[in-house]
Order: structure tokens, then C-alpha cells, then sequence
């Protein structure tokens, strides 16, 4: 495999005689051609990829806790596997459905096999091979943007085993099928052949990941930039033309999907694309991210109790990168990785965006390759010989002795911290409650095909298997009040609901669902699960005649 070049030292071609890519005149180092046949880059890709997926493995269904958007989008595709349409109730253009109709294909056999574990503890294990597939994206993409192989590999093992990562990984959330799609969409933008079906695949890759979850759109400038520098400057206007192209044909199928239904823009009786789409724009804020005690703190803090440096490293490299792109050789082949952290970065910091837990997933592939980069920077500095003899020999025991002292101090201030997060996501079960929940619904309910019970989506599908009528007679709670055709079946309101299992999403959420608010304070608690907020309360609804 061609070996990186210092681009200082190294021989300069003449342009008439110079091959593509080139190394010396645009200032980066050569990237390996053929990433498949070097036995050492997949050794350690290989031996990263397992110890990745053991990781995040171990302990997979148990921790984080269940949460009601893992959910909802696993209710989604099994209701596309079901032929019921696009969602579990009513399609109201939220998301794009090409992330469930992907979860739904990723999660047929084993539905198939064992229709009862199509649940969000066992279909977790879906994740793993996306996240597998993503982490070998980094290492390839970190080898085409130049970093020597054990950078590469650094950059892979922070995307992969950082705490915050095992932990939001595991998660069936769209973000991190949007994330493999992207990194992706970079691989083929960053590829040393240049060939422009690469670039034409970039930007149909793209287009996919923006279809999995709409926030992709942010990264595009970022994919671009990197398509830029890798193109041939003879082709280089036709390729990002194709690339372009490609990804808006593909994105307008959206629009012209919505349009096709007559539900593009909004009317009577119908749900409309626009509507949607204002829904995301004027959501609620969760405040500024750095006020104390607004929402966006209260995510920062989250990401911060698992993993300081991967987000606060991450975001200073690429700072530093962006500013010093004129004359660093490593910023110019991190510009791309570097603008995506930039971008994502400056919409978090909206004075009153909204800011969802999951938000950070979008940022970790590129926040690793930006600090992996910044230590091959450090390391290229620390370790460069002097061009003669006598220097080389008086300064190279102390290079590498400066050298292995900066590496026994980063993993000693790291080390700790990602161990303690790590033994948490690998020893806690977080989901106990639920389990034991879910049972108790199942086993005590004397007739469940005949009983109506509000529930968050995360137990949606347990209730489903264990003989509730999808849809009306488990109904996902937010139904209860925002879904006319939910609404239409309950006359008398809250009074036509038999049980609601008051999970820490329903308590918190309920203040703004009157039919919600009203079955919990009419209610009595016949069962608890866990202690304090994160505890599972099963509570039997009363009518003004006496207890159902």
C-alpha cells in the first residue's frame, strides 16, 4: 500500500508527468489507493470492529433506558412489515419513512422468525450492525483524508467506544442510520481514484441519509467542500454537478410523494407535508444550551456525563482547523470533517433551538476523525527528524520519550472516565421496570383483546404481542388527544380507557394531553415498578360509577 508523504520532503513530480491525486502541489499527503489489499490497515480495522461490537454489544437490551422515540420508529416499520402503511397510526409527515422502511427491512427475518421479539430491548441488536458498518466508514474515510494508519484507527476507536457512544449507538434512532449514509456519502466524495460515479454515488448517498432524518441538510456543505478538494480539477465542475443532481432528484421524491397523496399543502380533513415541516420549525425551544437549568444545559450535561473529551476536544480541533486552513497541510485534508462540526455546532448554540438528546449523534463520526487528526498533527511535529545525521541521532530519544509522555497523559486523564462510563452502559439494567411492567399487563389484564390501556411506544409493541388490539386498544398516549381518528373512538374521553402505565414520559408529558392528565388523576395506582422518576406505575382508571 502507498505509504503517506510528508509533503515537505517529499519529491516533487513534474504537472505534465504527475498522477492523480497529486501530493506536492495542492499541499496534502498522498491517501492509500487500495485500502482492501493492505493486510495491516484491515488487522486493526478488524480488531477495532470486534471490540466495538463487543462493547456495544454487552448488555445491548438492559441500557440506556427504553425511550418512546426508539419506540415509535420500531412500531413504524413493524407496521410497514404488516402492510398497515407508513406508520402505526395515522402518517403525518414528521420524518421522512425511509429510516423505518430501512428498520423495517433490517428487522424482517427476525421478526419473521420470532414475531414476538419485535420488541425495542431484542431489536436493539439491529443497531449493532449499523454501527459496525459506520466505524469501518471512519477508519476507510480517515485513510482517504491522508491520517496515517494508527491515526485512522484512533479516530475509529473514539467514534466507536466512547462512552457517549456505546450508549446513544445502541439507541434505534434514525440519527445513526442517517449517519452511516452520510459517512458513506464522504467515503465515495474523499475516493484517491476520483472516478465520477463516485462522485454521482456521494450525492445519491447523501440524498439518503437526508431522507433518513431531515437534519442531514446540515452536513451537505461539509460533503461538498470534501467532494471539492478530492475531484479532478478537469472534471471537477461535471462531478459536483452529478453530485448535486443526484442528491436533489433523489430528495424531491419526498415533496412528490406528499404531493401524489394531494398532501403537500394543507386542507380539510387531511395532513399535509407543510404542516410538518412548520411543526419542526416552531417546536418549542429547549433554551440556550449554556444557560443552567434550560433544557439544551440539561442535554450538554447528558453528553458530558458520559464523554468530555470526544465533544469539547472535537469541537476545539475543528475550531482550530478551520482557522489555521490556509496554511495547515491537516486542516486542508480535515476541511470537510471539521466544517460539519462547525455547522452542527452553531445551530446547537441557537439562543432558543430545540435540542434533542440524539442530537450529538449526527456530530460524533466527524468530531473523532477532527481529534484523531489533531494527534497526528502532534505526533508529526513531536517526531519529525531533522534532515542530518547528528541532529537526527541527538534529538530522537527525546522526541519519542516527549512523544510516549503526551500518550500515557492523554489515556491516564481519559482512561478513568471512559471506563466508569463504559462499566455503567455494560453492568446496569435500566429497562427492569419495564420488563416487569410489561409482564404484569400481560398476565394479570383478565381480557386484554378487550381492554384499553394508554402507554408510551417503547411498551407499545410488548402490549401488541401480548393480545391488545393494535392502535385502539393499546394506544399510544399522545393519540389520546392529538389523533382525531383515536379521539372519534373515545365519546366519553378519558372515561373510555380501562388502564394507563404511567412511565416517566407519560407523567412528564402529560400536562399538555387533557385526556392524558385527566385517566392519571382518575386513576389509582395497582402496580409499581422501580422507585423514584424512573418508576412504572400501572394505574386503573375509575368512572363516576365506581371502578372499572
Amino acid at each position: 500500500m502507498t505509504s503517506t508523504l510528508d509533503p515537505v520532503t517529499a519529491p516533487q513530480i513534474p504537472a505534465q508527468r504527475r498522477p492523480a491525486p497529486p501530493a506536492g502541489a495542492t499541499g496534502r499527503a498522498l491517501p492509500p489507493r487500495r485500502l482492501r489489499s493492505s493486510r495491516p490497515d484491515l488487522l486493526l480495522c478488524g480488531v477495532l470492529l470486534l471490540a466495538i461490537l463487543v462493547v456495544q454489544g454487552w448488555n445491548i437490551s438492559a441500557y440506556p433506558a427504553l425511550s418512546d422515540d426508539e419506540g415509535t420508529y420500531l412500531a413504524q416499520a413493524w407496521a410497514v412489515q404488516e402492510g398497515r402503511g407508513l406508520a402505526h397510526y395515522t402518517y403525518w409527515y414528521d420524518h421522512p419513512p425511509l429510516g423505518w422502511i430501512q428498520l423495517a427491512v433490517l428487522t424482517w427475518i427476525p421478526a419473521l422468525l420470532s414475531p414476538e421479539s419485535m420488541t425495542v430491548g431484542t431489536m436493539r441488536a439491529v443497531m449493532l450492525l449499523i454501527s459496525g458498518i459506520s466505524a469501518v466508514l471512519v477508519y476507510v474515510l480517515g485513510r482517504r483524508l491522508a491520517l496515517p494508519r494508527w491515526a485512522a484507527g484512533l479516530g475509529m476507536a473514539l467514534f466507536g467506544l466512547s462512552p457517549l457512544s456505546v450508549v446513544l449507538q445502541r439507541e434505534i434512532f434514525l440519527d445513526n442510520l442517517a449517519v452511516m449514509w452520510t459517512l458513506l456519502a464522504f467515503t465515495l466524495a474523499a475516493s484517491p481514484s476520483r472516478h465520477l460515479w463516485h462522485h454521482f454515488g456521494a450525492g445519491m448517498a447523501a440524498a439518503t441519509a437526508v431522507l433518513t432524518k431531515e437534519t442531514m441538510l446540515l452536513v451537505l456543505p461539509a460533503l461538498f467542500v470534501t467532494a471539492w478538494r478530492h475531484s479532478h480539477q478537469d472534471t471537477r465542475k461535471f462531478a459536483l454537478t452529478g453530485a448535486v443532481t443526484a442528491c436533489a432528484l433523489i430528495g424531491f421524491s419526498y415533496p412528490l410523494f406528499a404531493l401524489l397523496k394531494g398532501e403537500l399543502l394543507p386542507g380539510a380533513g387531511h395532513v399535509s407535508l407543510w404542516d410538518g415541516v412548520k411543526y419542526q420549525m416552531t417546536r418549542p425551544g429547549s433554551g440556550f444550551i449554556l444557560d443552567q437549568g434550560s433544557g439544551s444545559w440539561n442535554v450538554l450535561q447528558s453528553w458530558l456525563y458520559y464523554d468530555r473529551i470526544l465533544p469539547l476536544g472535537g469541537l476545539a480541533g475543528a475550531l482550530l482547523l478551520l482557522a489555521t486552513w490556509r496554511w495547515s497541510v491537516t486542516a486542508r485534508a480535515l476541511a470537510g470533517p471539521a466544517l460539519a462540526v462547525a455547522i452542527l455546532a452553531a445551530l446547537a448554540l441557537r439562543p432558543d433551538g430545540y435540542l434533542p438528546a440524539m442530537y450529538v449523534i449526527q456530530a460524533l463520526p466527524f468530531l473523532a476523525l477532527v481529534l484523531a487528526g489533531g494527534a497526528a498533527s502532534i505526533a508529526h511535529a513531536v517526531l519529525r527528524r531533522g534532515r542530518s545525521g547528528k541532529e537526527r541521532r541527538a534529538t530522537v530519544y527525546g522526541r519519542y520519550t516527549l512523544a510516549v509522555a503526551l500518550a500515557l497523559a492523554a489515556c491516564a486523564y481519559a482512561g478513568p472516565r471512559w471506563y466508569d462510563g463504559t462499566r455503567i452502559a455494560v453492568t446496569t439494567d435500566a429497562n427492569a421496570p419495564y420488563e416487569a411492567a410489561s409482564r404484569w399487563m400481560a398476565e394479570k389484564v383478565p381480557d386484554p383483546a378487550r381492554t384499553r390501556v394508554l402507554v408510551d411506544d417503547a411498551m407499545w409493541l410488548d402490549l401488541v404481542h401480548a393480545g391488545y388490539e393494535p392502535g385502539l386498544g393499546v394506544i399510544w398516549f399522545y393519540k389520546a388527544d392529538l389523533d382525531p381518528a383515536v379521539t372519534r373512538t373515545m365519546p366519553k374521553g378519558w372515561r373510555d380507557i380501562d388502564y394507563v402505565v404511567a412511565s416517566p414520559t407519560v407523567r412528564r408529558d402529560a400536562k399538555d394531553l387533557p385526556n392524558v392528565k385527566a385517566a392519571i388523576e382518575h386513576s389509582r395506582p395497582v402496580a409499581v415498578f422501580g422507585t423514584g422518576e424512573d418508576r412504572i406505575e400501572i394505574r386503573k382508571i375509575a368512572t363516576a360509577g365506581g371502578e372499572r
